[in-house]
């Protein structure tokens, strides 16, 4: 029997994707041979990457004027590669400061241009999104980057933003669950290994009039505009979790599509924070209307009770409740493939685990 996964990534997966993979693992549709071992060339395997290519574009409703690219090196290495492709020599590019991912992507757009941290969360502990009101942007900015959900912290707009440089989104952990007005965005990215797929994938999906605007000093394999042209197969790509990642944007629209995950998650996130709000022993201290659908923290009124509730958790095969190291607590991560079951057993276990403790 599978355990309830609440991994913040590699997340869980849906259990019909990972079945068919297994099924197909060592011979993919009669072929005498796994989509590991095809060339990235064949004429199969071009197959397999389009028709993700296009899931994924009917899912999202992506325009025509967007390129979609499958990239690896994580989202992290768009950190660099975003100022390295849209920064140029005497523009400033604006950040917005709302949790550590956000950090992380100022830290190391710093070191290929100049930024400006419009707002920052900070003054309020990271617990509320900076109103726009109180944003200092730049003039004639090179484009605005933000994340809308921070992973680790659980603090996510409600909103996107309206600023007339070209937004750049980090969507590593909310892309694919609900629906998105990707006209509105200059550019998103997403690491695969929460939503999408598994670890060593990354997904940009670009205005085309964003492309071909790299540094001289961008190499590359960082260049959109390559990636663009050889339709992500410069180099071999990460061939398998391209097609896992197919595999997942073929479930999601035979859930229905995006408009049906959505009245999931409202659930699976409405059913867990109430938990949390009708406890004397669990607090979530983010405000209500900035709070993560995908990402739940949570804390226990004693520290001294986490190790058992995460043994009791364990037990009941509710895996990977550790907050991060960096904020400790609890988290659950309610990604698309986690079940309502599974939040459902998650609550049941929180209301027994405050009863034991009178």
């Amino acid at each position: 029997m599978r355990a309830f996964n609440f991994c913040a990534g590699p997340a869980a997966l849906p259990e019909a994707v990972l079945q068919q993979a297994q099924a197909e693992l060592a011979d993919w549709q009669g072929k005498g041979l796994s989509v590991m071992e095809m060339s990235h060339r064949s004429e199969e395997f071009v197959g397999i990457a389009q028709k993700a290519e296009q899931d994924l574009r009917d899912l999202l409703a992506i325009p025509a004027n967007y390129k979609v690219l499958f990239l690896q090196g994580g989202a992290s290495s768009q950190f660099a590669m975003i100022p390295l492709n849209l920064l140029g020599a005497g523009q400033v590019a604006d950040y917005i400061d709302t949790g550590i991912w956000s950090k992380k992507a100022i830290e190391e757009g710093q070191r290929y241009g100049q930024l400006n941290v419009a707002a920052s969360a900070k003054a309020d502990k990271y617990f509320a999104i900076p109103e726009q009101a109180s944003w200092q942007l730049s003039k004639d900015a090179a484009y605005l980057h933000y994340t809308p959900n921070e992973t680790i912290g659980g603090l996510e707009f409600g909103w996107i933003p309206e600023v007339d440089a070209p937004l750049v989104a980090d969507m590593s952990s909310t892309i694919l669950s609900r629906p998105l007005d990707v006209s509105r965005f200059g550019m998103i990215y997403a690491g695969a290994q929460k939503n999408i797929g598994p670890a060593g994938l990354t997904i940009v999906i670009i205005r085309e009039d964003l492309l071909g605007k790299a540094q001289a000093a961008c190499p590359t394999m960082f260049n959109y505009q390559v990636a663009a042209d050889n339709e992500s197969m410069f180099n071999t790509p990460p061939t398998f979790a391209w097609y896992l990642s197919g595999l997942v944007f073929s479930w999601l629209k035979a859930q229905g599509g995006l408009t049906a995950i959505e009245q999931l998650n409202r659930r699976k996130q409405e059913k867990l924070y109430a938990a949390i709000d009708n406890s004397s022993l669990y607090a979530n201290p983010i405000a209500v209307a900035d709070r993560s659908w995908m990402n739940v923290p949570f804390t226990l009124a004693d520290e001294r009770l986490e190790k058992p509730f995460l043994a009791g958790a364990e037990a009941r095969g509710l895996l990977n409740l550790k907050g991060h190291r960096s904020v400790g607590g609890m988290r659950a991560s309610i990604y698309n493939a986690v079940p309502e079951a599974a939040v459902d057993a998650l609550v049941a276990y929180m209301q027994e685990f405050e009863k034991e403790q009178g």
